[in-house]
């Protein structure tokens, strides 16, 4: 104690902590990548603003050869645009819808 006051106060603030998780777990962005892929499907399609979308869950890292993606994570490796967006939009298409 000093002077008349505890040092430490528990379990004041631990039910106010939760409530504030709970209200933010309400409006939580994606988490997932595929939540996040899904997520670029809202922006128009054939556009820069959805490639970045893409580029900034897999940040591109362009090969002079390519081997053809298996997964999503492996568009990156495209170095051209277009071929990098239709490997991302062709992964994409698959995933079934997740809730929001």
């Amino acid at each position: 104690m000093v002077g008349d006051k505890p040092l430490v106060q528990v379990g004041k603030k631990s039910a106010a902590k939760k409530g504030e998780k709970a209200a933010a777990a309400g409006k939580q962005p994606p988490s997932s990548a595929a939540q996040k892929l899904q997520a670029c499907q809202d922006i128009d399609d054939a556009t820069k603003d959805r490639l970045n979308c893409y580029d900034e869950i897999f940040k591109p890292q362009p090969k002079a050869k390519a081997a053809p993606a298996k997964g999503v994570n492996e568009c990156r490796f495209l170095k051209e645009e277009d071929e990098r967006l239709s490997c991302y939009n062709g992964f994409a298409d698959k995933i079934p819808r997740l809730p929001r």
